[in-house]
Parts: C-alpha cells; structure tokens; sequence
C-alpha cells in the first residue's frame, strides 16, 4: 500500500475542492484512487466531497458508492447523495434517503423540493414545506422558489404563497419574484405579472427584465416587449442570450418581418446567431411567421455548431405543425436521436403531433413504445395528452380512450383531447357527458373545450344542448366566445335546418364574422340546396377570401345538383380569370407501415389493375344489395353522357381506390384506415356502407372535417355531416 503525507494530502484536498467547482471528473477520480490506496484514516469529510463532485458531474453510481463508503454520514453526506439522486429525476429514492438523517437541514429540504418541482410534482413538494413550517425550520428563498415551481398547476395555492412571501418579507429575494412573475405569466395573469416586475427597483436582475419581456410576449403585447428590450440597452444592462431569445417571441407574437429579419442581422453580428438558445428563438419566428419558413430554419439550424435538445425539439415543432412536413418532422427527431440526444417530453410532445398529422398507426405506436422505454415518466402528462390526441386522429378511438382511463391524472388539455376526440368520431353523446363529467370536478373548461362540446352538439343535431353551452361560456365561466364559436353555433343551427336562425346569428355578431363563420354558413346551405343563400355566403367568403377555392367549388357542385349549368360554367370562367385552383382531391391508406396515395381516375399504382377488379366485383355485389349511384356528385354536364360513363367516374373517386386497396391488401376481419385531404364524397360514403357490410370489416375514413367510422353497413355519423 503507497503511503501519503498529510501536508500532501492537504494540498490534493484543495484540489479536489477545485475539481467540484469545475467539475474535473478525471482529476477527482485520481485523487479518490491516491485517497484510497493511501494510509489516511477514512474521513467523513473527504467522503462528502467525493459525492459531492460524482452528483454534479452526473454519475449516479459512483456517488452512491462514495456515499456507501463513508465512514460516519452527516448531514452534508445525505445532501450530497440526495442532490445527485435528484439530478437523476428519482426523487422518490431522495426522499427515502432524506428520511434517514436524524435532523434534516435547510439545505436538505431545499434540494428535495427542487428535485420535486423539476417534475412538476405538487403534494410531496407542499408537504416538505409545511413539515418545514410546523417544526420552525427557517426558510430562505430558494425553499419559496422551489415550492411555488411545484405548485404551478395550483392557482389557489399559489396566491397563498404569495402572501406568505409578502407576510415574510421574503419578496426581497430576486428569485423568489422571478419565479411569481414566470408563473403569473405563463398562466395568463399578466396584471400580477406586471405588479411584481414594476414592485421591484434595484433587486431587478437580467431574469427578471427577461421574464417580463417573455410575459407581454406571450400575451400578444409583443410592442411593449420591445420597449423593455430598448430600456435595458439604455441603461447598458447585460444582454445575454435569454434575453435575445426573449425579444425574438416578442417579434413571433407581432408577426414582424421587417423587424425580425433586422433582428437576425443583428444576431449575425454579434455573433449570437450560433448560440443554441437564441437559434431556437429564430427557428421559433421563422417556422410561425414566414411562408414557406422552414427553409430559413434550416439554414438557421445548419449554422449552430452544437444544437441542443431544445433547439432540436423547436425544429420538430416547426415541422409537425405544417401538416405537409410531419415527415420531416419524424426524419428530424430521428437524427436528433442519432446525434445522440436523448428525447425528452417535448420531443415527444412534437413527434406524436406529427404521427397525428399523418394519421400513421405504425409510426405513432413506434413512438408510443419508444416513450415507454425511455427516462420520460409513464405518468408524464404532456406526453400522455399527445398519445390520447394521436389516436383520436388516427381512428383508434378505442386505444385513446383505454390511454386515457389509465393515465393517473388529468388537466384540461387531457379531457380536451378526448372530448374532441369523440366529436370528431360523431360520437356526441359520450363528448358531452365527458364535459359535464368535467364541469363536476375542479377542472376549468377552456375556449377549446367549448369547440370541441359545441362540434359535437352540431355533428349529432344536439340544437338546444348546444345554446345551453354556448351561453354558459361568458356565464359561467367568463369566456368571451370567439369566431370559431360562433361558427360551431352557426353550423348546429344550419345543419339543423335552421337557416334563417343562423343568419340572424351571423348578423348579430359583436365582430365581423369572417370566413370562418360564413363558410360555416354555405356549408349548411349546401346541405339543404338553398342556392339562393348559399350565393350570398358564397359572395361575403370571397370578399374576405379571394383565392379561396372552396365558395367556387361548392356553388358549382349546387348549381351543377340543380342542373343549372350556365351558372356551373359563369362560376368555373371566373375561378380560371381569377387563377384560383381547386385543390385536387387524394386520399391514402398505411398498410405494412408504408403509405399509399391515389387519385381519381389513378393508374400509376402498381396493384391499379387489381384494385379495379376488385371493385367492379364489389359494384355488382353492392347493387343486389340495394345499391344505386348517385350520378349527381359527377360534375358533367348531362348533355348526352351515357349513364354507365358517369357510374365509372363515381367508382374510380380516391377514397373508393384508396378503401379497395386496403381491403386486398389486408387480412379478413382487419379494420382499416383511409384518410381523404377534402370532404368525403356523398356517393363514396354511401357506397363505402355497402362494402362494409358485404365484407364484414370496419373501415374508418378521416376526411376534412372528420371521422366516418363504417360498419355493418351503418356510419358513426349517422349520415349527419
């Protein structure tokens, strides 16, 4: 066994304590080595430190061995060993550990509570605190920063805080306010957020200013965002890159242009455009603010030497919320993982989202899986909300609601996600009972909530339940309805065939109605062929909406259903002068994790020739049942075209190629899903009841607007669409 001088030992221990502060992992190591194999007497104190450098350089196994290895524990032992199971999100097996020290320290309930609020785990956190209260144990402002954190679902609880903050006079801690500002804002409350920023003089730090910069971001004040900005370069305070990432939401919530490509010019600079965090601001305002933006982002991305986690996570999010590039957005989060980040809740959240967008089975349970085996926890609610949502929009209502029942909690973004998921299904009844479930327990419905519930009333003809809720928004609650409201109320009342109702509602608006409340408006107007309104509504969406195609399309497929063909072609000229293009209709089917597209009238699938057969086949099985064409959805002129022509065109529709498709590609019995990127044809959806009662399979299509879910020659939305 080498031996070891104490002088020289006291000059390592000096080292050691450097190694901590810089966290020298390798030097450390060498000197645990030389400590062991040396005659020193095992000392509590070099033990401590050993665990102390191990838990901030993250190496969870060698810390619990140095703890194991420590001759007498203090307390200092217990809170070093705790810190470094904190680090690791395990904050339970800290709590275990915090329970063996005879007598707790301050430093031992600040870091537990820490640990606890990084997940955002509220009673155990609330319940240190009070233990700390009731035995007189002082507290300082890191034990208020760290509760107030873990209790940000609570809104009551909150305010009791912050009136033991005031009582206390722990408002003087700078962090203490910043985390009440942090909190205030993201919740809504920007009136408390601004009391507590402009309450504070001289504490005021760079968090703060950023924190407040953040708040007016977020709560579209994006102008005095800039000001604050302005009066921290007046007054040379420190501008770092939490605060440049700050000023870019405050140009995302104005939709600037102009000023944030100034910005970004200024970012290049000074050189700030390569840092990861400032990165994820751009990346934020380009793929929100800029047509076609995810280009930019790239190039943005493509410039950080080293992207972090977020950065990576905000280039997901920027794919998966343009539907069209949901496939970037899982070829994204793959080479994140290949550039060896590991996912996190977020990444999760984002990737899901685009599984959603795609309405891929395959890849959302591929995901689903992977979540289950990475560090994220199974009771992870963001990440859970996202898999009840996928599924939803995947036609796996049954898989949704099975997810949902087993998660431990909910908040409102779950009940959100399944009351919508319902709607979307026409399953109305079970939507509205999960929201009056919900008006039962604490849980405060949102605007969204009300979308969904109010969908659902409209979708299954639900007329006085859907006024009911609609009043009991400002009501009860204090929600000011919104256009998309009104066009749920003015679509329930239309569909009903309350057409005069719905006029009068559009024309009593507190705001303009916009396209969306007069589109609502012609759809139910299409409904019922009133051609007369449906050209009013049409002329008032055009007015707002030039180059929109859909008022052209619907009022000639009216026109065309009235055989008035002179208008068909007045409104086909005047789509051609003014250049507005129908978006041609596809549809497509995953089967053996691989997407398959078809088009009307489609010839370039490899199995075409098939797939032809097998529904000429099926039009002859589909007429002894009862079937018959319904030629009025061919847009041709009647001018001599033969019967049996306009019958071929009506069998060659995507959606019909897409569900034919599936159905030989497929084993007996299985169920199928077809999404279509428009409304579903009148014709398909009664054809596709026939097949799937001659074939005995369910066969699901997610169209525009929803869910039909075929059965037994019946569809989930009780032809009400």
């Amino acid at each position: 066994m080498s031996q070891i001088s104490w002088s020289s030992f006291q000059h390592l221990r000096q080292i050691l304590k450097t190694c901590i502060a810089e966290r020298d992992l390798l030097t450390g190591k060498s000197i645990q080595t030389l400590y062991i194999k040396s005659l020193i007497p095992p000392s509590t104190y070099l033990s401590n430190h050993f665990i102390l450098l191990y838990s901030k350089c993250r190496r969870l196994s060698a810390a619990r061995n140095a703890f194991s290895a420590t001759p007498f524990p203090n307390v200092f032992s217990f809170n070093a060993i705790i810190s470094a199971y904190a680090k690791e999100s395990l904050p339970h097996i800290a709590h275990q550990l915090f329970d063996q020290i005879p007598q707790p320290d301050l430093v031992s309930y600040n870091t537990l509570i820490s640990a606890y609020a990084e997940l955002g785990d509220t009673a155990p956190a609330v319940g240190l605190f009070m233990g700390m209260r009731q035995m007189g144990i002082d507290m300082d402002g890191f034990t208020f920063s760290g509760v107030i954190t873990a209790s940000c679902n609570d809104v009551a609880l909150i305010r009791q805080l912050h009136s033991l903050v005031l009582v206390g006079g722990f408002d003087s801690y700078v962090s203490v306010n910043n985390t009440l500002l942090t909190y205030y804002s993201k919740n809504g409350y920007l009136d408390e957020a601004k009391r507590i920023f402009y309450g504070i003089d001289e504490i005021r730090d760079e968090v703060t200013w950023n924190s407040m910069i953040v708040a007016y971001g977020q709560h579209h004040e994006g102008s005095k965002a800039l000001v604050l900005y302005q009066e921290m370069v007046h007054r040379d305070l420190r501008i770092d890159m939490f605060t440049l990432a700050s000023v870019l939401t405050a140009f995302t919530c104005l939709e600037d242009l102009s000023g944030g490509h100034q910005f970004h010019a200024h970012l290049i600079k000074t050189g700030f455009h390569q840092n990861p965090h400032v990165g994820s601001g751009l990346v934020d305002w380009y793929s929100k603010c800029h047509r076609g933006g995810m280009l930019d982002c790239k190039k943005v991305f493509e410039e950080i030497p080293e992207p972090d986690l977020v950065l990576w996570n905000t280039m997901i999010s920027g794919y998966s919320q343009n539907m069209e590039l949901s496939e970037e957005a899982l070829g994204c989060f793959r080479q994140m993982q290949r550039a060896g980040h590991r996912p996190d809740d977020g990444s999760f959240v984002c990737v899901i989202s685009a599984c959603s967008n795609l309405s891929s089975p395959s890849q959302g349970k591929q995901i689903h899986s992977l979540a289950l085996k990475s560090d994220i926890p199974s009771n992870q609610i963001s990440v859970n909300n996202a898999l009840v949502a996928m599924y939803s929009k995947c036609g796996n209502l049954h898989d949704a609601r099975r997810l949902f029942d087993r998660m431990p909690e909910h908040n409102t973004v779950s009940l959100n996600s399944m009351i919508a998921g319902y709607a979307q299904h026409g399953r109305g009844t079970e939507s509205i009972v999960l929201f009056e479930r919900m008006l039962e327990t604490d849980t405060t419905p949102t605007s969204i909530t009300f979308i969904s519930v109010l969908s659902a009333c409209a979708h299954t003809g639900k007329v006085e339940e859907g006024k009911k809720y609609f009043n009991m928004m400002n009501e009860k609650f204090g929600i000011e309805p919104e256009a998309e409201h009104f066009s749920c109320m003015i679509d329930l009342l239309g569909r009903a065939g309350k057409l005069e109702e719905a006029e009068r509602l559009i024309r009593s608006m507190p705001y303009n109605p916009g396209s969306i409340g007069w589109a609502a408006f012609l759809g139910a107007c299409r409904i019922h062929g009133n051609i007369e309104l449906a050209i009013k509504a049409a002329n008032e969406c055009l007015r707002l909406e030039p180059s929109n195609a859909a008022p052209y399309v619907i009022l000639a497929n009216m026109y065309a259903s009235a055989g008035r063909w002179e208008e068909v072609a007045t409104v086909r000229k005047l789509m051609r002068d003014k250049g507005v293009k129908k978006k041609p209709g596809c549809s497509w089917i995953e089967v053996n994790k691989r997407i398959h597209v078809f088009v009307a009238e489609d010839s370039s699938h490899p199995l075409i020739k098939e797939i032809y057969d097998f529904l000429q086949e099926m039009s002859k099985k589909m007429t002894l049942a009862g079937y018959v064409p319904d030629v009025r959805w061919v847009l041709v002129r009647d001018d001599g075209t033969r019967a049996r022509e306009k019958e071929l065109r009506l069998g060659h529709h995507s959606e019909k190629l897409a569900v034919a498709f599936g159905l030989i590609s497929t084993k007996d019995g299985e169920p199928i899903l077809v999404v279509k990127n428009l409304r579903i044809c009148g014709d398909c959806h009664n054809a596709i009841k026939f097949i799937s009662a001659i074939t005995g399979r369910e066969i699901t299509v997610r169209d525009a607007h929803r869910f039909h879910c075929f059965k037994d020659g019946h569809c989930s939305c009780g032809d009400y669409w």
